[in-house]
């Protein structure tokens, strides 16, 4: 679908609004189990907090790695869903960032203690007191959320699309990881073509990067669609590509791909895991990270990040892939990014 779409234009029933104080919502009551639809309370604002109705709200796989169980202490019930596009509607006590009527985006960082010694020093992300959209508070996989007004991503009108939902996480994370490569690194491997994948190229591509993009083995549907954004190889994820690379981002959730992205950058490449969960990454051989290469991961975002990204965003402009779902299409919409059935992001339209 095209950026410029408004979600008025696609779902012309989005703004309708409930008469009594209940909203609809699909609530994960336990891990391992489908979302189930539900008329609930409406939530109110607190001090500092805004009452933001949901227009859109992209599906990640950090929410699949939730509802799976793989991530281990959200609270119960739970209503996913980090990618969030919404209008203000109520202004909690002390509330000065924003105005009713604000179109603001909502993301995975929910809230900090602005005290401890990572907030400090710049590194929000890292706050042992932080909260999270869909994992430690309600999220977007509902009619209403309620949120931290400054952690809440004013936006432009422009940014009234569904299109841009996944700006608010897959966008994020894949800017805060290309970040971490260093301005140095001209040819770049992207290990899993999704969401985040095919966002991070456009900026990398207006840089004058060379990217390379490593999918599941077969994946000729992925491999497409990465030869169709820009990438100057494509290729299966067990084989090695024509040339050392000068760095790699991993953001398949499969840990056996650390050692082979290692093997795949000369030295003094780096190596970032872009994923809030993998599977074990395997033993290996000391050799292929001599050479001063570089592993790290990213954890999370700060509000930096996301404001110097939504800014760069808006001005290329990034345009993304989208797959559109209601909200009582939840379940099908996190099996489709289970499956890999879909290129692109996936966005639930409320």
């Amino acid at each position: 679908m095209s950026n410029n779409e408004s979600l008025i234009d696609i779902f012309p029933d989005h703004g309708t609004l409930p008469a009594d104080d209940t909203m609809r919502a699909m609530v994960l009551e336990n891990p391992r189990e489908p979302l189930v639809y539900k008329v609930i309370p409406k939530p109110h604002p607190t001090a500092r907090q805004v009452l933001v109705k949901i227009i859109a709200c992209g599906v990640c796989r950090t929410d699949l790695h939730i509802v799976d169980g793989e991530l281990t202490e959200p609270k119960f019930p739970l209503i996913p869903g980090h990618e969030i596009i919404g209008i203000v509607l109520e202004l909690g006590l002390g509330v000065e960032e924003l105005e009713l009527g604000d179109l603001v985006g909502i993301g995975w960082l929910a809230y900090t203690c602005g005290k401890c010694k990572y907030c400090r020093r710049g590194q929000e992300n890292l706050c042992d007191d932080a909260l999270f959209t869909g994992y430690n508070i309600d999220g977007g996989f509902a009619e209403y959320t309620v949120a931290y007004a400054e952690f809440c991503f004013p936006l432009a009108p422009s940014f009234n699309s569904p299109a841009y939902a996944p700006l608010l996480c897959a966008g994020l994370i894949g800017y805060r990881s290309y970040q971490m490569v260093g301005t140095s690194a001209e040819r770049i491997g992207i290990y899993g073509f999704g969401a985040a994948a095919h966002i991070l190229i456009q900026i990398a591509r207006r840089e004058g990067k060379e990217i390379y993009a490593f999918t599941r083995d077969g994946d000729v549907v992925a491999q497409a669609f990465a030869t169709s954004l820009g990438a100057v190889w494509v290729g299966n994820s067990s084989v090695a590509p024509p040339i050392k690379l000068d760095a790699a981002i991993i953001f398949a959730p499969v840990g056996p791909l650390v050692p082979k992205a290692l093997e795949d950058v000369d030295k003094g490449g780096t190596v970032i895991c872009g994923g809030i969960h993998m599977s074990d990454i395997p033993c290996f051989a000391y050799e292929i990270l001599w050479g001063e290469k570089t592993l790290r991961s990213v954890a999370n975002l700060t509000r930096k990040d996301g404001n110097a990204f939504l800014e760069l965003a808006g001005q290329i402009p990034v345009k993304t892939e989208t797959s559109l779902f209601r909200l009582h299409e939840a379940n099908e919409a996190l099996a489709a990014i289970r499956n890999g059935r879909l290129a692109g992001a996936v966005v639930l339209v409320i």
